[in-house]
């Protein structure tokens, strides 16, 4: 029963098989942020004897740190996605399996080792980022209650990236229907019944993430094909973790270092004022649904290379980063218009009350959101080459433009000559442009040459 779920991108219709593989995965990245919303909607018009922009503040300004200090590590899960999708290609159960029970202790470990880490160090982190003082009691606390919850959240990515793997994208999507109902439920109860503003919302997050944890693990546990989770023979496989390293790890660092860059961004912006913090949080929900539904597409091209990777059809790979690079491009302009039009009752939702606030998120959301689009091309070819076993090469290159040239761009124009918000969003489609064309360039060179091997492999076979 649990092989129905699963999807052999290898053979058959290939758009389809990506439309069938992408929409629930699109679906589950917006549902995500929808419930993200409702978290800051929520305490944005709670009236518990806090300042409803602050507590929108606290909980938003938070947004950047997670990712820097998760980052690395659910990078890790990349890795495992990628392996065992081209372990799949190869038809090698065994080793599926071997993935599955390392992936899953290694997000455990790394989970509980990271609540030691930061929940002592949580105050120091937005201090470091210049968070307001009004703001910082309630950010604290916030995040204190969310590392807590790392362990979860941690086995969650993992999970959800074995059973993506496998080409299983719809029992995610349930799992993060009935968490979400779920969150959204406690969200109103602790922050209305119970009053405990940014905490409840903390506390509502972590449960419901568990949920859906208990039902992923169950779901491995009850394959029977290379999604199994094994609990006789769980351990940690020394090959199959260095495979895991070799391609997580680069993972990892983009994103833990991808995330500095937007650590530093968000200190500038910090720097204007708890508005421009309100005012950049809630926009931020609005655009991130235009990003998110482009991530499910880049997402998909990840899995489709490495399956055909496996496979070694090379043809099938070069099909999947074309319809891909449509895909993403016509749903980047698509969602971007959809969001603008809505932007007024969108940001009243999420708590945008003052003028200043709505044209300050107006602005970002104006110039990310149409242009936006070129950061979904850029993270296919980032994907694809992932995908190709080259993780090093994407962290280059991401690292070099979406951190470098954008850090670089904070100290020197916007700290000396162009000091402005404005200033600080364009930067943004500068860098997605550039590091699109730098992958292209190199998704080009990878591709002759495994075009090379694979014909050199089908000699020797004869």
């Amino acid at each position: 029963m649990a092989k129905s779920f699963e999807m052999d991108m290898t053979k058959g219709s290939l758009f389809k098989k990506i439309v069938l593989y992408a929409l629930p995965l699109l679906a589950t990245n917006l549902l995500q942020l929808l419930f993200n919303a409702a978290d800051v909607a929520i305490v944005g018009h709670a009236t518990n004897g806090v300042d409803t922009e602050i507590a929108v503040a606290a909980v938003s300004s938070t947004t950047s740190l997670v990712n820097l200090i998760i980052g690395l590590f659910i990078g890790l899960s990349v890795g495992a996605n990628v392996i065992l999708a081209r372990t799949i290609g190869e038809n090698d159960m065994d080793k599926a399996r071997k993935i599955v029970s390392t992936s899953i202790l290694i997000s455990l470990i790394v989970g509980v080792a990271l609540i030691g880490i930061c929940v002592p160090l949580s105050k120091t982190f937005l201090q470091l980022l210049n968070c307001d003082e009004a703001v910082l009691p309630l950010a604290t606390k916030y995040l204190q209650i969310y590392f807590a919850g790392l362990p979860i959240i941690l086995l969650y990515n993992f999970s959800s990236a074995i059973l993506r793997a496998v080409g299983d994208t719809k029992r995610p999507l349930i799992y993060l229907m009935i968490a979400g109902v779920m969150n959204v439920g406690l969200n109103a109860l602790l922050v209305f019944v119970f009053k405990l503003d940014v905490e409840g919302v903390a506390i509502a997050t972590v449960v419901s993430q568990g949920i859906s944890v208990v039902l992923a693990i169950i779901a491995l546990i009850k394959s029977d094909g290379y999604a199994k989770l094994d609990l006789k023979n769980l351990k940690i496989y020394k090959k199959e973790l260095i495979e895991v390293l070799q391609i997580g790890i680069p993972s990892g660092v983009q994103s833990c270092v991808f995330a500095i860059s937007n650590v530093l961004i968000q200190a500038d912006i910090n720097s204007f004022g708890q508005t421009a913090m309100t005012a950049n949080g809630v926009s931020s929900q609005v655009d991130g649904f235009i990003y998110n539904s482009m991530t499910a597409i880049a997402h998909t091209t990840s899995v489709f290379v490495s399956q055909n990777y496996g496979a070694q059809k090379h043809d099938r790979i070069k099909k999947t980063i074309i319809y891909c690079v449509i895909c993403t491009t016509l749903l980047g302009i698509f969602t971007a218009i959809i969001a603008l039009s809505l932007s007024d009752p969108l940001m009243t939702l999420l708590g945008a009350k003052n003028l200043e606030t709505r044209e300050i998120a107006k602005l970002r959301m104006t110039i990310l959101g149409l242009s936006y689009f070129t950061c979904g091309i850029m993270d296919v070819f980032a994907l694809g080459l992932r995908g190709l076993g080259k993780s090093t090469s994407s962290m280059v290159i991401s690292i070099f433009f979406c951190c470098g040239v954008r850090v670089l761009w904070l100290k020197t124009i916007v700290a000396n000559v162009w000091h402005t918000m404005a200033a600080i969003y364009i930067i943004y489609p500068i860098t997605w442009v550039l590091a699109s064309l730098t992958f292209l360039v190199m998704l080009i060179y990878t591709y002759k040459k495994m075009k090379i091997k694979f014909a050199e492999n089908k000699k020797l076979l004869k």
